[in-house]
Parts: C-alpha cells; structure tokens; sequence
C-alpha cells in the first residue's frame, strides 16, 4: 500500500477510518496492526471514564483481531486520494468483483485544500472564464443554443490539475445504426493537461445489454468501438476484466481500447513512465526501484501482458464481452445494412439489484418527488440533535 499525506484509509466492513497523515509505504496488514494498537492504547481510561465509549470500541477491536488472524475474511477496503497519488497493488488473479480503481475530477474545494487553487479563485479569471461553481444567477452558456450534429462548441470550465480557466470542447456525433452521443475533449493550456471522454444520453433501457466479438485479425481490431462509463469489458482469452468507470467512456478501435487497457495498467504495475510502448521480456522488463514484487508475481505479469501484446498483432483469435446496464456502448458491424455480422453476438439482460443500486435506478422517483421533497423538508426541522450513541455508530481515528 502506498498511502500519500492525503489519502484517506478506510476498512469498509466496520465503517472506521483513518484520516490522512503522514505519507506510508506499507501493507495492508501493517495499517490494521497499528489501528489496532492506536484503539487498544487507551481502552483502559476509557473503561473508567467512558464505559459505553468502551464496549463499542471492543467489539471494533475483536473484528480487526480476527482479520488479522485470517478468520474473518473476505475484508473490504478503501483508500481515496485526492491528490491521486495513493495506490494498493492488485494482483493478477484480481477480477472487478474483488479489486476496483476509479477515477474522479476534483471539486474546487479539493483543489483548495490540496493548495492548487485559493479560496477567492472561484471568481471571473482574466479569460472571462469562470472557476468552480458557477452563480446561479450566470446565464447558462448553452442556454438557447440549437445543437447540430458535427459543430464543435466551447465551454467555459476550470482544469483539475491546476484550477486555470480552461475550455471543454464539445460535439454531438451521430454513430451509424446506434445513437447520438457527446464527445467532450479539455486541454489545459497552464500545464498540459488533456482528457477526452464520450457520454451517452437518451432514456434509461428497461434491460442491459452484452455484446461479444470475435476478433480474428487486423481488420477486427480496427472496428469502431464505444465503450461507455458504465460498460464492463471483459475477455477470458485474455484473463483481463476493466470493470466500470477505469478509462470513462472511450470511442476508438478494439486496437485503441486494448493499448490504452495495456499502457495503463502497465505503468500502475511497473511504473514506466509515459505512454510508449516497447519491447520486453521477464529479464529485460524491470520493476521500479525498491519495489518488492516477488518474482513468480512479477513472470505472472509479464505473461499476461505478452499475451495482450500477440492480441494487438491478432496472432490469435480472441473474444472480448461488453456489459452495459444502461445499453450505452457499442461494436461496428463489418457487414452492410442492418445485415447480422457472424463475429457478434448481442443479447439483452436483466439488470442485478446490485447494478440498479449503484447506478441509482432504484432510488429514482419521476412522480410525486415535490411532496416528498417538501415533507423531507419539514422532517428535517423537527429532528433533534444526535445522541453521543449516534456519533459512534461511525468510528474515526
């Protein structure tokens, strides 16, 4: 684990946190020793002065003594880092079940605390452009504006990495025997930073939708390709599951998505900076200095990634799955018409509870939401103060 002065630890099982502190290069079962050890010191005096305070910090500290003596697995954890600079190794047995990264943008007061940005930048910029959240009482800059498939517009936004006033650029495009979708591209002219990222809209499918190619050769891998923020790809020729919300949404090739799935999670894996590519083998790949990957994990690796590397010359046929809740993402036929192409095969799908929860359909209200929301109103001014009971349903170190 490596846990930066900003990242915050958290043990999802028992609800505890560690707040940030100073930078560690750790594991995970060091960081459970010295929560322990911290909750352990002064349970004493607390069971004096502070008995229900006690007795609810024991349960805590018999859950973590079982988790560190292997007997009360699987563990959940979490480790959010604003400053995207904390990280903890996966594995190369790891599937999305088990191990998930995601990416977000800054909010301004992030960006405030990190010292990237002052508390007063969130004002007009020399650019006209404004930073953070924008007044309520600004004109909305797309407010009557009639947009046209392939016409580029600008918008007005601040940049994640440096706060300056910067420009999204934004085109609707019209994919072919699919749907609409916006293309949206940043560049930062300050420092450099750039992103582009494809979102799909229209009403919510009733079902979810997998998509499976076959990729035989070079032609396949040129396919057009659109994988959407909350799409699953998949590959059991390939051992490889990117599961939701990893690279955004994405439209390319199958050549393009695979290189970018590859040149990402090879630099998290061997710290090789930038995005080029090149050549290697289990004795001239080296891993980052002091880094402590055994060598039976380190040839894993290795093999997995010569594997992916034969793929994107096609010297094997190989399958990959798409599965998209929300039916966003899409494969080009390489047959014409509305003619079934034999290396696709598409089929609907009920979506889980899990996947409606986290995709927030299973709270959606589209009638009756006013009156709940003013009874939620006045719920709220007739609740009291919370308990010290309350407050410790949730234990902070």
């Amino acid at each position: 684990v490596i846990r930066s002065d900003s990242g915050l630890f958290k043990i999802v099982d028992i609800d505890l946190e560690m707040p940030p502190a100073p930078g560690q290069y750790t594991t995970l079962e060091s960081l459970f020793s010295k929560v322990l050890t911290d909750l352990n010191h002064d349970q004493p005096v607390r069971k004096v002065q502070q008995p229900d305070v006690h007795e609810k910090l024991e349960q805590i500290i018999h859950r973590l003594t079982a988790m560190l003596e292997g007997t009360a697995f699987p563990i959940q954890v979490s480790l959010d880092d604003i400053s995207g600079n904390s990280f903890i190794t996966p594995s190369p047995t790891d599937t999305a079940k088990n191990y998930r990264r995601e990416e977000y943008t800054r909010s301004h007061e992030q960006n405030v605390q990190l010292g990237l940005a002052g508390l007063d930048d969130d004002s007009t910029t020399t650019n006209g452009h404004t930073n953070g959240t924008n007044d309520a009482s600004e004109e909305d800059p797309m407010a009557g504006v009639d947009i046209v498939d392939g016409e580029v517009y600008e918008l007005p936004a601040e940049c994640p990495a440096c706060t300056s006033a910067c420009t999204v650029n934004m085109k609707r495009v019209n994919i072919p025997h699919f749907k609409e979708v916006i293309v949206m591209a940043t560049v930062c002219e300050a420092c450099g930073y750039k992103t582009n990222e494809i979102k799909t809209g229209g009403a919510i499918p009733e079902k979810g939708r997998k998509i499976t190619l076959i990729v035989r050769n070079q032609t396949d891998l040129s396919r057009d390709i659109l994988k959407s923020e909350t799409c699953e790809l998949q590959s059991a020729d390939l051992g490889l599951e990117v599961q939701p919300g990893t690279l955004g949404g994405r439209f390319t090739t199958v050549e393009g998505l695979l290189t970018q799935v590859r040149d990402q999670l090879r630099g998290q894996i061997f710290d090789i900076e930038g995005s080029d590519h090149q050549a290697h083998d289990t004795d001239t790949q080296s891993l980052a200095p002091g880094d402590s990957m055994d060598t039976s994990t380190r040839t894993r690796w290795n093999t997995f990634f010569d594997k992916l590397d034969r793929a994107l010359n096609a010297e094997f046929e190989f399958t990959i799955t798409l599965v998209d809740p929300l039916a966003g993402s899409f494969v080009q036929k390489n047959v014409d018409g509305d003619a079934e192409d034999p290396q696709i095969t598409t089929e609907e799908y009920e979506r889980t509870e899990e996947e409606e929860e986290e995709l927030g359909i299973s709270d959606m209200k589209v009638e009756g939401y006013e009156q709940d929301s003013d009874e939620e109103e006045k719920d709220d001014k007739d609740d009291e103060m919370p308990s010290l009971g309350d407050k410790l349903e949730k234990t902070i170190i």
